[in-house]
This record gives C-alpha cells, structure tokens and sequence, in this order.
C-alpha cells in the first residue's frame, strides 16, 4: 500500500479475473470462453480493417455496430450503447444509472465483479440471498416505497450457479419497480435462456447488457453492449463521452458487426455448445456429482464425498484446469466451462479416476 493512493483506491478489493496460464497442451475449462471460434466472417472483416486506414480514429459512435445490433433486436440506434466488453458497459451503468443515496441490491451468489464496481464508485448495496436451489427469488425484489432501493441488476442466466430466470419472472421484477433502474446483465442467454430485449418497448427502466465474448466468441476482441430505452443510454452516453470518447477501435467495430450479421454461425455454435452441456450434465451425474440446472456455457457441480479444492488440484495435475470459488455456499462446487465433446469427455475420464482413487 502507498501513501499516494487515495482513500478510494485503498478500501479496493480488486476483481480476480479466472486464470489464463501459458501452459501448452492444457484443457482450459475456467474461463467461460467459447470452445468454438468466432464467425469466419468476423475474422475476414477484421483483415480487411487491417489497412493504411488504422492511422485515423475510429468512429466515436460506432454508429455501424449500433445500427447492426438494433437490426438485430428490431431497435433504434439510439437504443443501443457500445463498450470495451460487457464488464466496460457495467460499469457506466453503475456510475450513471446505479449510483443513488438508496443501496442496489443483487443476488449473494453472483457476477463478483458487481461489489467491486460499487468499491470504486462509492455505492452502497445490499446483497440478497439466493433460494436453497441457488434461483433468485421474484418476490424478493418486489419493494414498497418505504424500502425502495436504488437499483437492481443480476445477470440471467445467474453467474456462477447458471440458473437462469424466464422472461416472466423478469418482467415481474422490472414492473415492480417502475421507479428503478433494473440492469439484466444476458453474459450467457444465448446458451438457454430467455432474453429480457423484447420488454423494453414497455418497460423505459429496463437495461440490457449483452456481451460477444461469450456466444459469438470473440473475448479477445472485448465488445459488449446494452439495449434500453433512449433515455438511459443517453445517461450511458454522457458517463462514456466524460471518460473514453473512442472505446471502440476499428478492428473491434468490423469484427463486432461481421459476428452479428452471421447468424447461421452464432445458431450452430450455440447449438453445439448446449448439446455438449446436457451430455456434461448427464456424465458428471453418473459420476455422482449434484449439478445445478444451467442455462449458460458452465455448470456448477458437487461431489458428496470430495473436496472441491482437491478435486481441482487432481484435475490439474492431468492437465485440466477449472474454476473454484472459496466463497460460502458454493466452496464444495466446481465450475465447469462446456469445451468441446473431446475436451468434456478428457474431463469425465480425470473426473473418474479420482473418486475411483
């Protein structure tokens, strides 16, 4: 600790990103990462971006990408807002929609980047808990005015338990609270889920982050949007243009909006992706372990008779890495990135060489 830091950077606790180790041969199940690659489209536009023309700056407003994205959505441009990944768009949403004198309130087992963004902005939250089952609770996000809060945001499918909400239970919540702000952080809805986009046409407190790190594959490229009413991204807009007035370089902005215009790749990726979750789920259940009913590219399972941490020591030691969280609750869990069949299938064998050890 320095002397020089300020008293917001001293009170930090810094989000630890999984592991991304340089060992070759390793089966990375850790990070969430899309085990297919991204649209041979998107790849083709990024050369293509690769010219003398990368010594301007690229367009502020990405107005390309927006016009793409609210095709897609059947949306306005002006009801579209473009970051550096989803975790960028977060943050502006907790800065400009999430910071008020009430606490925002979000699930105790969730994304754990939401406390540290309230670290360094200064809001107060109150965390919820979760069911026994690890689902959120509808009725638990139903405040009167007299407990009114400032905000809410969860993703959905939840991180890390994958549970995931159906567009109803979403929309009970958001009517609930007309006078809040509801972030609906989708980092995992094309996997399963339901998306929260076509409400808000009716709901102008509704905001929807989305991110192509995950379904379309492109995490090294770090782009992610939200979706919402004209009036909160405007809000979005102001907190961007007083901070990074250009978050998008040209190659991000040609990758972005070749990958969301190819659509057979995204529906095929997905599709396999999902197939290879329920073959997963149904091994590691023969295997004995209680896994959590997911709706996202992980599951999250136990074993009633080994410890966690040992299990992931053991696994890495053939090569194989996943993610374990020293958190209450879930500190006996595994999470488990769905990789491709071959990579699941060397996962079940290391997994059944040691129970059976």
């Amino acid at each position: 600790m320095s002397r020089f830091w300020s008293n917001v950077t001293q009170g930090l606790t810094p989000y630890v990103p999984g592991e991304q180790p340089k060992l070759a041969n390793l089966i990375k199940l850790n990070t969430n990462e899309n085990p297919y690659g991204p649209s041979p489209m998107a790849i083709d536009a990024i050369h293509a971006a690769t010219d003398e023309s990368l010594r301007l700056y690229p367009d502020p407003n990405a107005d390309r990408l927006k016009d793409a994205i609210a095709t897609r959505h059947e949306l306005e441009r002006r009801q579209v807002f473009v970051g550096n990944g989803s975790d960028e768009v977060l943050a502006h949403a907790f800065l400009g929609l999430l910071k008020h004198p009430q606490p925002i309130l979000f699930p105790d087992i969730t994304y754990s980047f939401y406390p540290v963004y309230c670290g360094l902005y200064e809001i107060a939250y109150e965390t919820v808990p979760l069911a026994d089952d690890f689902s959120i609770r509808v009725a638990d996000y139903v405040r009167t005015n007299a407990n009114a809060c400032g905000g809410i945001i969860f993703p959905n499918p939840n991180a890390p338990t994958g549970k995931a909400l159906t567009r109803s239970e979403v929309e009970q919540i958001v009517a609930a609270n007309p006078d809040t702000v509801v972030v609906i952080d989708e980092a995992y809805i094309d996997f399963g889920g339901e998306s929260a986009i076509p409400l808000i046409a009716r709901y102008p407190n509704l905001l929807v982050v989305h991110t192509l790190s995950k379904s379309r594959s492109l995490a090294g490229l770090r782009v992610g949007f939200a979706v919402g009413s004209a009036e909160l991204i405007d809000g979005l807009e102001r907190v961007k243009n007083s901070f990074n007035s250009y978050p998008l370089d040209r190659l991000a902005i040609a990758g972005a909006v070749a990958a969301m215009e190819d659509e057979a790749h995204f529906e095929q990726t997905c599709a396999a992706v999902i197939a290879t979750r329920e073959r997963l789920v149904e091994q590691l259940r023969e295997l004995g372990f209680e896994v959590i009913p997911s709706a996202a590219n992980f599951v999250l399972a136990r074993h009633p008779q080994h410890d966690a941490e040992k299990s992931v020591l053991a696994l890495r030691r053939q090569g194989i890495i996943v993610r374990h969280f020293k958190l209450p609750r879930i500190d006996q869990h595994l999470r488990i990135t769905v990789g491709t069949d071959e990579q699941c299938a060397a996962l079940i064998a290391a997994l059944r060489e040691i129970i059976s050890a």
